[in-house]
Protein backbone atom coordinates (compact mmCIF):
# COMPACT_ATOMS: atom_id res chain seq x y z
CA UNK A 1 0.00 0.00 0.00
CA UNK A 2 2.90 2.00 0.55
CA UNK A 3 4.54 1.71 -2.26
CA UNK A 4 1.65 2.73 -4.31
CA UNK A 5 1.57 5.92 -2.31
CA UNK A 6 4.70 6.88 -2.75
CA UNK A 7 4.14 5.72 -6.46
CA UNK A 8 1.54 8.27 -7.41
CA UNK A 9 3.03 10.74 -5.62
CA UNK A 10 6.50 10.40 -7.49
CA UNK A 11 4.81 10.02 -10.77
CA UNK A 12 3.09 12.98 -10.20
CA UNK A 13 6.25 14.80 -9.25
CA UNK A 14 7.72 12.69 -12.59
CA UNK A 15 5.28 13.77 -15.22
CA UNK A 16 5.84 17.29 -13.80
CA UNK A 17 9.55 17.40 -14.07
CA UNK A 18 9.61 16.17 -17.94
CA UNK A 19 6.93 18.64 -18.77
CA UNK A 20 8.90 20.93 -17.14
CA UNK A 21 11.96 19.68 -18.94
CA UNK A 22 9.88 19.79 -22.34
CA UNK A 23 8.70 23.48 -22.00
CA UNK A 24 12.35 24.44 -21.43
CA UNK A 25 13.74 22.63 -24.62
CA UNK A 26 11.18 23.25 -26.56
CA UNK A 27 12.15 27.57 -25.92
CA UNK A 28 15.56 27.23 -25.75
CA UNK A 29 15.75 24.65 -28.84
CA UNK A 30 13.33 24.73 -30.98
CA UNK A 31 14.33 22.88 -33.88
CA UNK A 32 15.70 19.84 -32.02
CA UNK A 33 17.28 19.23 -28.27
CA UNK A 34 21.21 18.96 -27.90
CA UNK A 35 22.88 16.51 -26.86
CA UNK A 36 23.62 17.76 -23.87
CA UNK A 37 20.04 18.74 -22.97
CA UNK A 38 18.66 15.41 -23.74
CA UNK A 39 21.93 13.57 -21.44
CA UNK A 40 20.07 15.93 -18.93
CA UNK A 41 16.77 15.52 -18.95
CA UNK A 42 17.68 11.18 -19.07
CA UNK A 43 20.12 11.90 -15.72
CA UNK A 44 16.62 13.79 -13.75
CA UNK A 45 14.17 10.69 -15.09
CA UNK A 46 17.09 8.27 -13.98
CA UNK A 47 17.63 10.05 -10.39
CA UNK A 48 13.94 9.99 -10.10
CA UNK A 49 13.40 6.35 -10.64
CA UNK A 50 15.98 5.50 -8.15
CA UNK A 51 14.43 7.71 -6.02
CA UNK A 52 10.94 6.37 -6.09
CA UNK A 53 12.75 2.86 -5.90
CA UNK A 54 15.04 3.62 -2.55
CA UNK A 55 11.75 4.77 -0.96
CA UNK A 56 9.53 2.11 -2.11
CA UNK A 57 12.61 -0.38 -0.57
CA UNK A 58 12.88 1.46 2.39
CA UNK A 59 8.95 1.49 3.10
CA UNK A 60 8.87 -2.43 2.17
CA UNK A 61 11.45 -2.96 4.59
CA UNK A 62 9.73 -1.04 7.58
CA UNK A 63 6.49 -3.21 7.07
CA UNK A 64 8.29 -5.87 6.95
CA UNK A 65 10.07 -5.29 10.72
CA UNK A 66 6.68 -4.10 12.10
CA UNK A 67 4.95 -7.72 10.71
CA UNK A 68 8.03 -9.31 12.44
CA UNK A 69 7.83 -7.62 15.19
CA UNK A 70 4.12 -7.43 15.81
CA UNK A 71 4.10 -11.48 15.57
CA UNK A 72 6.99 -11.42 18.04
CA UNK A 73 5.00 -9.05 20.35
CA UNK A 74 1.96 -11.93 19.30
CA UNK A 75 3.80 -14.45 20.56
CA UNK A 76 4.59 -12.78 23.88
CA UNK A 77 1.63 -11.47 25.00
CA UNK A 78 0.02 -15.53 23.89
CA UNK A 79 2.66 -17.05 26.54
CA UNK A 80 1.94 -14.59 29.08
CA UNK A 81 -1.27 -15.27 28.64
CA UNK A 82 -0.92 -18.96 29.08
CA UNK A 83 1.78 -17.77 31.95
CA UNK A 84 -1.21 -16.33 34.11
CA UNK A 85 -3.83 -19.34 33.54
CA UNK A 86 -0.94 -21.59 34.79
CA UNK A 87 -0.38 -19.44 37.46
CA UNK A 88 -4.07 -19.01 38.65
CA UNK A 89 -4.37 -22.87 38.30
CA UNK A 90 -1.50 -23.00 40.46
CA UNK A 91 -2.89 -20.73 43.19
CA UNK A 92 -5.72 -22.60 43.14
CA UNK A 93 -3.62 -25.59 43.50
CA UNK A 94 -1.87 -24.04 46.60
CA UNK A 95 -4.84 -23.14 48.46
CA UNK A 96 -6.78 -26.41 47.92
CA UNK A 97 -3.80 -28.19 49.62
CA UNK A 98 -3.37 -25.71 52.17
CA UNK A 99 -7.12 -25.85 53.38
CA UNK A 100 -6.08 -30.20 53.13
CA UNK A 101 -3.01 -29.87 55.05
CA UNK A 102 -5.30 -28.07 58.03
CA UNK A 103 -7.24 -30.34 57.58
CA UNK A 104 -5.03 -32.98 58.10
CA UNK A 105 -3.53 -31.14 61.04
CA UNK A 106 -6.61 -31.11 62.71
CA UNK A 107 -7.13 -34.76 62.48
CA UNK A 108 -3.78 -35.58 63.29
CA UNK A 109 -4.15 -33.62 66.21
CA UNK A 110 -7.59 -35.70 67.11
CA UNK A 111 -5.81 -38.69 66.70
CA UNK A 112 -2.95 -37.73 69.37
CA UNK A 113 -5.39 -37.11 71.98
CA UNK A 114 -7.60 -39.99 71.18
CA UNK A 115 -3.72 -42.27 71.69
CA UNK A 116 -3.23 -40.54 74.53
CA UNK A 117 -6.51 -41.32 76.40
CA UNK A 118 -5.77 -44.89 74.81
CA UNK A 119 -2.43 -45.08 76.37
CA UNK A 120 -3.66 -43.68 80.43
CA UNK A 121 -6.96 -46.48 80.12
CA UNK A 122 -4.36 -49.27 79.22
CA UNK A 123 -1.94 -48.03 82.04
CA UNK A 124 -5.04 -47.97 84.85
CA UNK A 125 -6.16 -51.35 83.39
CA UNK A 126 -2.01 -52.73 84.03
CA UNK A 127 -2.96 -51.47 87.70
CA UNK A 128 -5.93 -54.32 87.53
CA UNK A 129 -4.04 -57.01 86.00
CA UNK A 130 -5.86 -60.26 86.00
CA UNK A 131 -3.19 -61.99 88.27
CA UNK A 132 -4.39 -59.49 90.67
CA UNK A 133 -8.13 -60.09 89.81
CA UNK A 134 -7.58 -63.62 90.70
CA UNK A 135 -5.44 -63.08 93.85
CA UNK A 136 -8.51 -60.85 94.88
CA UNK A 137 -11.09 -63.67 95.04
CA UNK A 138 -13.12 -61.80 92.15
CA UNK A 139 -15.84 -63.51 89.98
CA UNK A 140 -14.82 -65.54 86.98
CA UNK A 141 -17.41 -63.25 85.20
CA UNK A 142 -15.74 -59.71 86.30
CA UNK A 143 -12.02 -61.46 85.56
CA UNK A 144 -13.62 -62.42 81.37
CA UNK A 145 -15.18 -58.88 81.00
CA UNK A 146 -12.16 -57.29 82.02
CA UNK A 147 -10.26 -59.28 79.71
CA UNK A 148 -12.13 -58.77 77.08
CA UNK A 149 -11.98 -54.76 77.68
CA UNK A 150 -8.07 -55.03 78.24
CA UNK A 151 -8.22 -56.74 74.33
CA UNK A 152 -10.08 -53.95 72.65
CA UNK A 153 -8.50 -51.55 74.16
CA UNK A 154 -5.38 -52.93 73.28
CA UNK A 155 -6.93 -53.23 69.22
CA UNK A 156 -8.37 -49.48 69.65
CA UNK A 157 -4.62 -48.49 70.47
CA UNK A 158 -3.19 -50.57 67.78
CA UNK A 159 -5.46 -48.89 65.14
CA UNK A 160 -4.91 -45.33 66.71
CA UNK A 161 -1.26 -45.65 66.15
CA UNK A 162 -1.79 -47.18 62.35
CA UNK A 163 -4.25 -44.15 61.40
CA UNK A 164 -1.64 -41.20 63.00
CA UNK A 165 1.24 -42.83 60.72
CA UNK A 166 -1.28 -43.06 57.68
CA UNK A 167 -2.28 -39.51 58.30
CA UNK A 168 1.61 -38.05 59.17
CA UNK A 169 2.54 -39.66 55.72
CA UNK A 170 -0.47 -37.89 53.65
CA UNK A 171 0.64 -34.76 55.40
CA UNK A 172 4.17 -35.08 54.80
CA UNK A 173 3.23 -36.06 51.07
CA UNK A 174 0.65 -32.97 50.63
CA UNK A 175 3.63 -30.71 52.42
CA UNK A 176 5.94 -32.14 49.84
CA UNK A 177 3.28 -31.22 46.86
CA UNK A 178 2.72 -27.77 48.45
CA UNK A 179 6.23 -26.94 48.34
CA UNK A 180 6.54 -28.28 44.54
CA UNK A 181 3.67 -25.95 43.79
CA UNK A 182 5.08 -23.06 45.44
CA UNK A 183 8.42 -23.18 43.58
CA UNK A 184 5.94 -23.90 40.36
CA UNK A 185 4.79 -20.29 41.24
CA UNK A 186 7.95 -18.59 41.75
CA UNK A 187 9.16 -19.24 38.09
CA UNK A 188 6.14 -18.95 36.60
CA UNK A 189 5.89 -15.23 38.30
CA UNK A 190 9.83 -15.12 36.86
CA UNK A 191 8.72 -16.17 33.71
CA UNK A 192 6.02 -13.71 33.88
CA UNK A 193 8.42 -10.38 34.54
CA UNK A 194 10.71 -11.74 31.67
CA UNK A 195 8.11 -11.82 29.45
CA UNK A 196 6.94 -8.57 29.93
CA UNK A 197 10.34 -7.04 29.58
CA UNK A 198 10.68 -8.35 26.50
CA UNK A 199 7.35 -7.42 25.23
CA UNK A 200 7.98 -3.63 26.49
CA UNK A 201 11.12 -3.89 24.70
CA UNK A 202 9.33 -4.92 21.63
CA UNK A 203 6.58 -2.91 21.63
CA UNK A 204 9.29 0.12 21.97
CA UNK A 205 10.52 -0.88 18.43
CA UNK A 206 7.12 -1.31 16.90
CA UNK A 207 6.89 2.15 17.78
CA UNK A 208 9.40 3.46 16.37
CA UNK A 209 9.14 1.28 13.19
CA UNK A 210 5.15 3.04 13.13
CA UNK A 211 6.57 6.71 13.15
CA UNK A 212 9.31 6.00 10.38
CA UNK A 213 6.48 4.50 8.13
CA UNK A 214 4.09 6.92 9.41
CA UNK A 215 7.08 9.49 8.18
CA UNK A 216 7.28 7.71 4.54
CA UNK A 217 3.73 8.50 3.56
CA UNK A 218 2.95 11.88 5.50
CA UNK A 219 1.24 13.53 2.74
CA UNK A 220 -2.76 12.98 2.07
CA UNK A 221 -1.98 11.65 -0.77
CA UNK A 222 0.50 8.92 0.17
CA UNK A 223 -1.48 8.00 3.00
CA UNK A 224 -4.73 7.73 1.05
CA UNK A 225 -3.23 5.92 -1.96
CA UNK A 226 -2.12 3.49 1.36
CA UNK A 227 -5.41 3.07 2.32
CA UNK A 228 -6.64 1.99 -1.03
CA UNK A 229 -3.67 -0.54 -0.88
CA UNK A 230 -4.81 -2.16 2.42
CA UNK A 231 -7.95 -2.40 0.92
CA UNK A 232 -7.23 -4.30 -1.91
CA UNK A 233 -5.15 -6.36 0.52
CA UNK A 234 -7.96 -7.13 2.19
CA UNK A 235 -10.08 -8.13 -0.82
CA UNK A 236 -7.20 -10.62 -2.05
CA UNK A 237 -7.09 -12.54 1.17
CA UNK A 238 -10.83 -12.69 1.35
CA UNK A 239 -10.65 -14.51 -1.91
CA UNK A 240 -8.43 -16.90 -0.73
CA UNK A 241 -10.44 -17.74 2.35
CA UNK A 242 -13.49 -18.19 0.54
CA UNK A 243 -12.71 -21.54 -0.61
CA UNK A 244 -11.76 -21.99 3.77
CA UNK A 245 -15.06 -21.03 4.13
CA UNK A 246 -17.00 -23.44 1.81
CA UNK A 247 -14.66 -25.94 3.59
CA UNK A 248 -15.96 -24.76 6.89
CA UNK A 249 -20.07 -24.57 6.05
CA UNK A 250 -19.59 -28.26 5.27
CA UNK A 251 -17.55 -29.05 8.17
CA UNK A 252 -18.93 -26.62 10.86
CA UNK A 253 -19.98 -28.28 14.43
CA UNK A 254 -21.73 -24.71 14.67
CA UNK A 255 -24.29 -22.82 13.57
CA UNK A 256 -23.70 -21.16 10.05
CA UNK A 257 -27.29 -19.80 9.55
CA UNK A 258 -25.96 -16.36 8.89
CA UNK A 259 -26.50 -13.06 10.78
CA UNK A 260 -30.16 -11.85 9.29
CA UNK A 261 -31.98 -13.46 12.53
CA UNK A 262 -29.34 -11.74 14.61
CA UNK A 263 -29.40 -7.97 14.27
CA UNK A 264 -29.52 -6.32 17.56
CA UNK A 265 -28.31 -9.67 19.33
CA UNK A 266 -24.63 -9.91 18.28
CA UNK A 267 -22.28 -9.91 21.35
CA UNK A 268 -19.64 -6.17 21.28
CA UNK A 269 -16.31 -7.71 20.69
CA UNK A 270 -15.44 -5.63 23.21
CA UNK A 271 -16.63 -2.57 25.18
CA UNK A 272 -15.19 1.30 25.00
CA UNK A 273 -15.76 4.40 22.92
CA UNK A 274 -16.14 4.27 19.34
CA UNK A 275 -13.06 6.26 17.81
CA UNK A 276 -14.39 6.20 14.46
CA UNK A 277 -17.91 5.46 13.26
CA UNK A 278 -18.70 3.17 9.72
CA UNK A 279 -19.21 5.83 7.30
CA UNK A 280 -17.01 8.50 8.57
CA UNK A 281 -14.12 10.25 6.66
CA UNK A 282 -11.07 8.13 6.63
CA UNK A 283 -9.00 10.16 4.30
CA UNK A 284 -10.25 12.18 1.50
CA UNK A 285 -13.23 10.10 -0.17
CA UNK A 286 -12.43 6.97 1.28
CA UNK A 287 -14.95 6.14 4.37
CA UNK A 288 -14.60 3.91 7.38
CA UNK A 289 -15.81 0.04 6.17
CA UNK A 290 -16.50 -0.66 9.68
CA UNK A 291 -15.73 0.67 13.27
CA UNK A 292 -12.71 1.54 15.67
CA UNK A 293 -13.34 0.58 19.30
CA UNK A 294 -10.74 2.12 21.85
CA UNK A 295 -9.86 -0.40 24.30
CA UNK A 296 -6.86 -1.37 26.91
CA UNK A 297 -4.21 -3.37 25.22
CA UNK A 298 -4.73 -6.73 26.60
CA UNK A 299 -8.03 -6.97 26.70
CA UNK A 300 -10.08 -9.92 25.14
CA UNK A 301 -11.93 -9.74 21.77
CA UNK A 302 -14.99 -11.89 21.88
CA UNK A 303 -16.51 -13.49 18.66
CA UNK A 304 -20.03 -11.60 18.09
CA UNK A 305 -21.75 -14.55 17.06
CA UNK A 306 -21.08 -18.21 16.14
CA UNK A 307 -19.00 -19.30 13.34
CA UNK A 308 -15.69 -20.22 12.05
CA UNK A 309 -12.47 -18.28 11.71
CA UNK A 310 -11.41 -18.07 8.21
CA UNK A 311 -8.93 -15.85 8.27
CA UNK A 312 -5.76 -15.30 11.19
CA UNK A 313 -3.15 -13.65 10.23
CA UNK A 314 -0.89 -10.51 10.05
CA UNK A 315 -2.50 -8.31 7.57
CA UNK A 316 -0.60 -4.56 6.11
CA UNK A 317 -2.54 -1.70 7.31
CA UNK A 318 -4.83 -4.36 9.43
CA UNK A 319 -2.56 -5.63 11.49
CA UNK A 320 -3.49 -8.99 13.62
CA UNK A 321 -6.40 -10.23 12.43
CA UNK A 322 -9.45 -12.63 12.75
CA UNK A 323 -11.86 -12.92 10.74
CA UNK A 324 -15.04 -15.18 10.86
CA UNK A 325 -17.14 -16.90 8.59
CA UNK A 326 -20.80 -17.16 9.80
CA UNK A 327 -22.63 -18.24 6.72
CA UNK A 328 -25.16 -17.28 4.16
CA UNK A 329 -22.27 -15.11 3.13
CA UNK A 330 -22.37 -13.01 6.47
CA UNK A 331 -18.50 -12.43 8.11
CA UNK A 332 -17.10 -10.47 10.68
CA UNK A 333 -13.48 -9.12 11.28
CA UNK A 334 -11.35 -8.13 14.28
CA UNK A 335 -8.49 -6.22 13.21
CA UNK A 336 -5.39 -4.08 15.40
CA UNK A 337 -4.98 -7.03 17.75
CA UNK A 338 -1.96 -7.64 20.32
CA UNK A 339 -2.46 -11.46 19.72
CA UNK A 340 -4.53 -13.81 18.10
CA UNK A 341 -5.82 -17.10 20.12
CA UNK A 342 -7.58 -18.97 17.31
CA UNK A 343 -6.52 -20.54 13.90
CA UNK A 344 -8.20 -21.59 11.05
CA UNK A 345 -10.72 -23.61 10.56
CA UNK A 346 -11.80 -23.37 14.42
CA UNK A 347 -15.24 -22.85 15.45
CA UNK A 348 -15.95 -20.09 17.68
CA UNK A 349 -19.49 -19.60 19.51
CA UNK A 350 -20.30 -16.10 20.54
CA UNK A 351 -18.39 -14.41 22.98
CA UNK A 352 -15.68 -16.77 23.13
CA UNK A 353 -12.04 -15.01 22.73
CA UNK A 354 -10.85 -15.16 19.98
CA UNK A 355 -8.07 -12.33 20.25
CA UNK A 356 -6.67 -9.31 22.38
CA UNK A 357 -6.95 -6.02 21.60
CA UNK A 358 -3.62 -4.36 20.70
CA UNK A 359 -2.39 -1.31 18.21
CA UNK A 360 -0.96 -3.85 15.52
CA UNK A 361 -0.52 -2.52 12.24
CA UNK A 362 1.02 0.41 12.77
CA UNK A 363 -1.84 2.32 14.67
CA UNK A 364 -1.16 5.08 17.39
CA UNK A 365 -3.08 3.44 20.06
CA UNK A 366 -4.55 0.71 21.17
CA UNK A 367 -8.24 -0.45 20.23
CA UNK A 368 -10.34 -2.71 18.03
CA UNK A 369 -11.55 -2.27 14.40
CA UNK A 370 -14.27 -4.51 13.58
CA UNK A 371 -16.37 -4.82 10.47
CA UNK A 372 -19.32 -6.59 9.38
CA UNK A 373 -19.53 -8.00 5.42
CA UNK A 374 -22.90 -9.12 4.29
CA UNK A 375 -22.09 -10.95 0.57
CA UNK A 376 -19.19 -9.38 0.34
CA UNK A 377 -20.14 -5.43 1.32
CA UNK A 378 -19.69 -3.80 3.90
CA UNK A 379 -22.58 -2.53 5.96
CA UNK A 380 -22.58 -0.76 9.67
CA UNK A 381 -22.18 -3.13 12.04
CA UNK A 382 -23.34 -1.00 15.37
CA UNK A 383 -27.36 -1.54 14.61
CA UNK A 384 -26.02 -5.53 14.30
CA UNK A 385 -24.93 -5.50 18.17
CA UNK A 386 -26.68 -5.70 21.22
CA UNK A 387 -27.86 -2.60 22.36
Amino acid sequence: MWEKVLRVMNRCQFSALCAALLVCLSISAPVSASDEQLSGMKNEISRQEQQLSSHTKKLNALQADLKSQEQSIAKIARQMRETRADLATTEKDIAALNAESKRLEQLRFGQVELLKELLNSQYRQGQHSQLNAMLSGKDTQDIDRMTVYAEKLSKARTDAINELSATDTELQLKRHALNTQVDKQRDLLSKLSADKAKLESEQRNQKKTASSIQRQIRSDKGYLAELRDNEKRLKVELEKAAEQARIAAENARVKMDGLGKYKGRLTWPVKGKILHRFGSTQSGQLKWNGIVISANEGKEVKAAHDGTVVLSNWLRGYGLMVVVDHGQGDMSFYGYNQALLKNVGDTVKSGEPIALVGNSGGQSESGLYFEIRRKGNATNPTPWLTR
